[in-house]
Order: structure tokens, then sequence, then C-alpha cells
């Protein structure tokens, strides 16, 4: 039978894709957070706070003033076949038209309101403008690219700017440490960490124009609207989330306390990079898969991916006294009572991810939205009620509850909206609800000696491995199925 593309070929040309995009992001992102020791013994707790709390700030300004118009992308691929570039090159056109528009009338109305706020410079609020313009550039291009199954550009892009990002803010502010500017470090960090993504983010932006040939476009302008808007408020509300509660334990405790909050967020920033990589990688695949009717295909794969993500999870709660030496050291050292509920939150919000599938599929992103936007409200209800009766820390509980909820509201509105279901909700909650358990009794090891926590972690190990490793090569024996040869 003739296809576009046999179900074989399909599976291999992701897996081949999605391994090398996996495995530039784990390197990456994991030489960022190698240097995390550096950052924090070259800054002090509050400036690392400082530094920290703008990086939050950005997060929250991309999808906002892009109007996550980037989100469209691999959706348009199957709308838009064979003028694919055209649309990347319209739609970023488009993002970029709103985000100076945006950014004009902060100037224009509100300027000096916001910068208190947010506690930028002049400088910083520049950078705000120029990071939206080049990491809006760079998403967009990454899904394009992911899209295609294709890696190589990707690859070469993302690991020039990320390392150059990397090198050069700790050369900054080695020379700030050296030259008693220890006052203008933040500053440092600063240009020293956004300059390269801003112009990374400027030459894919020029190829992806080159590309396309065409910037302005009603129909696909019209297409994309229609099916970013609704997933503002869905990115908006997670990125609040996810920044909320360093920002709130700023203005309701102080920098130091959101210092060592920010490092906790860092451990589980480990299992986060895992996470991202494998969804943004798992989900053409998962895209194709629901195209194809074949939904039945992916819930056994996702079950075992989440099972293995569990016990990474465990695994970074285990050793997170060490973690917390290594990054921060002694001033550092009650971040570590963080690090069960953040890891595990992060974990639930992994999980979240498979219940939107079929939703941001069909178009209906409104509902996503909607579901997002209300876990939203009631984690920083949470946080504020609870930061104030049990201390900043309470914040990594109400997060992690959060998440969970969310895992089960996106899940009840997929099977309601849809009539479908990928992925069992009873069995997400129950792994997930172990894990949590699981991970939080494990902080009674840090009471025992370093041997014997030690050993019990090598026994886990041992049994997580007989158990784990037939899950792996199942998951990978699926997506690297060799392709048959397709009938003419």
């Amino acid at each position: 039978m003739n296809e576009k593309m046999s179900k074989n070929a399909l599976n291999r040309k992701a897996f081949v894709a999605g391994f090398f995009f996996v495995l530039v992001q784990i390197l990456v992102r994991g030489i960022s957070f190698l240097t995390t020791p550096i950052y924090t013994r070259l800054v002090s707790t509050s400036q690392y706070g400082e530094i920290r709390i703008y990086e939050s700030w950005l997060l929250i300004a991309v999808p906002v003033m892009s109007l996550c118009l980037y989100r469209s992308v691999l959706k348009a691929y199957f709308e838009f076949e064979g003028h694919f570039d055209e649309y990347v090159s319209a739609t970023h056109f488009l993002s970029t038209l709103s985000t100076l528009i945006m950014f004009s009338c902060i100037t224009i109305f509100c300027r000096k309101w916001f910068m208190d706020f947010t506690g930028m410079n002049t400088l910083m609020y520049i950078y705000l403008l120029l990071f939206v313009l080049g990491c809006t550039g760079l998403y967009f291009f990454q899904n394009k690219e992911l899209q295609l199954h294709r890696y190589q550009k990707s690859t070469l892009v993302t690991s020039i700017t990320m390392l150059s990002a990397t090198g050069l803010s700790i050369l900054l502010l080695y020379i700030g440490n050296k030259t008693d500017h220890k006052d203008d470090l933040v500053i440092l960090r600063v240009i020293g960490f956004y300059t390269p993504q801003i112009i990374g983010g400027a030459v894919v932006i020029m190829l992806m124009w080159r590309a396309g040939r065409n910037l302005i476009n009603k129909k696909y302008w019209i297409y994309a609207l229609k099916y970013s808007i609704p997933l503002i408020p869905e990115v908006l509300s997670i990125q609040i989330m996810n920044q909320a509660d360093k920002i709130m334990i700023q203005k309701m405790v102080s920098d130091h306390f959101a210092g060592i909050f920010a490092l906790g967020t860092t451990i589980s920033f480990i299992i986060f990079i895992l996470e991202d990589a494998v969804w943004n990688a798992w989900r053409p695949w998962l895209f194709e898969k629901i195209d194809r009717d074949e939904i039945k295909d992916i819930e056994k794969p996702w079950l075992n991916v989440a099972l293995i993500f569990s016990f990474l999870s465990w695994g970074l709660v285990a050793v997170a006294p060490e973690a917390i030496r290594i990054l921060g050291g002694k001033k550092y050292a009650d971040a570590v009572w963080l690090v069960a509920p953040m890891v595990t939150g992060t974990l639930f919000r992994f999980f979240s991810y498979g219940f939107s599938a079929v939703l941001s599929f069909q178009n209906k992103t409104q509902y996503v939205a909607a579901g997002t936007v209300g876990v939203m409200f009631v984690n920083v209800g949470l946080n504020w009620v609870c930061i104030k009766c049990f201390g900043y820390q309470a914040a990594a509980y109400t997060t992690a509850a959060s998440y969970l909820l969310l895992l089960i509201v996106q899940g009840i509105l997929e099977k309601h909206v849809t009539g479908k279901t990928i992925i069992s909700i009873p069995k997400m909650v129950i792994v997930s609800l172990i894990t949590f358990g699981i991970n939080v009794l494990s902080m009674f090891l840090y009471k025992l000696d370093w041997y014997i926590r030690y050993a019990v972690i090598l026994a886990v190990a041992a049994v997580a491995f007989v158990t784990l490793m037939p899950m792996m090569k199942q998951l990978l024996k699926q997506l690297k199925k060799k392709p048959k040869k397709e009938e003419k």
C-alpha cells in the first residue's frame, strides 16, 4: 500500500532525529547545569536569586509577547505540507510584529512601573526585548527542524549558542570579581549569557525568512492566531506555576531565600532536561500516530517512560545532599529539603503533557488553556497562604500538588471534549502518588550515615535495572524498527 511514509519508516526517522535532539539537549543543558557550582561561587546568594528571578520574567515574557505562535508550527506541518517554509517565515514575522508592538506599548505607557515591579534596570529592560526576539526565532527554528525529523542544523545552532552563552557569562563574572566590580555581577551575567542567544536567534531568523520568502500571508496568520492565542493562557500559566514560587518568595521573604529556593529548582532541572528533551523528540511521532488514528500504540510506551522517569526522580532525591553541596556549598544546605517535592512536581508536569496531546492536535487548545489557567490560580493561592503560614519551603509542596491537579484536569478534559483517552488516567495517578510518597519518605535517608544511604541506592538501582531494562528495550525497539519496502 502506498503511503507518504511507511509506519516503520516514520518510526526509524523519528528515532534518529529524536535521538540526536535528546542527546544535544542533554549535553548542552547539562553543561549549563554543571556550571552552576561556578555561578554560585562567583556571586552571592542574593545575586543568584536576582539572576534566577530575571530569568523567570524572561520566560514569562516570551509566550506573551510572541503570542505563542511557535507552538503552531508542529501542527501546521500537517495542514500546509508543501508550503511549510512559507508558513514558518510568515508566522514568525507576525510574532516579531507582536513583540515589537507590545514592547512599544509598555515603554510608552508603563515602563517605570514595569521596571520597578520586575526589578529591572534599563539594560535588563532592553535585553528583555532582544531576548524575546531571539528566543522566539530559536523556538520556531527548532520546532520546524524537529517536525521535519532533521537534527544537524538545530543541533549545531543550539550547541554554539548555549556553549557560548555559558562560557562568556562565566568569563565576565570572573573578570568582574577580579576587577572589583562585584556590585555589577548580575548585569555582567545578563550580558554574557543572553547576548550569544540573541545573536543565534538573529541568524536563524534570517535563514527562515530566506527559506520561506513570505512574510505576510493572511491565511497563515489567521490559522496561527486561531491555534496559538488560546494557548497563551496555558503556556503563561505553566510559566507562572514554574516561576511564581521564586518571585513570591522574593517579594514575601527575601532575595536570600529566593536564591536558596532557586538552587533547589536547579536540582529538579536535571530531570526537566531529560523530560523536555524526550517530550520534544516524542511529540512529532505522537502527532503522526494521532493523525493516523493509531492511538492504541501510544499508552504502553508512555507508561514505560513514566516508570523510568519515576525511578530517575527517586535517584535525584537520594543523592540530593551531595548534589546541593557540589552545586552551592554550605550556604545553600537548606535547599536539600526542597528537592523531593520539586523533582516530583516536575515529573507530574511531564506526565500532564500526554493528556493534552489529542486536544492540541484537534485544535481544541482553548480547553487545554482553561484547565491550566484554573490550576495556576489554585497554585498562586496556595503559595500565598502556605508561604505565610509555613515558610518558603511550603511553596515546593504546593507546586507539586498543583501539577498533580493539572494532570488530572487535563486527562478529564481530554476524555470529555474528544471522547478519546490515549493514556489511562487512573494508571497515571497511581504512578504519580506512589512516586510522590516514596520520594518524600526517602528524605529520611538523609539522617543516616552516607554509606548506608548509598547501600540503599545501589540495592534499589540493581532492582530497577532488572525491572526497567526490558521496558527500555521494548520502547527502543518500537521506535527503531527498520522500514519495510513500500509497495509501488
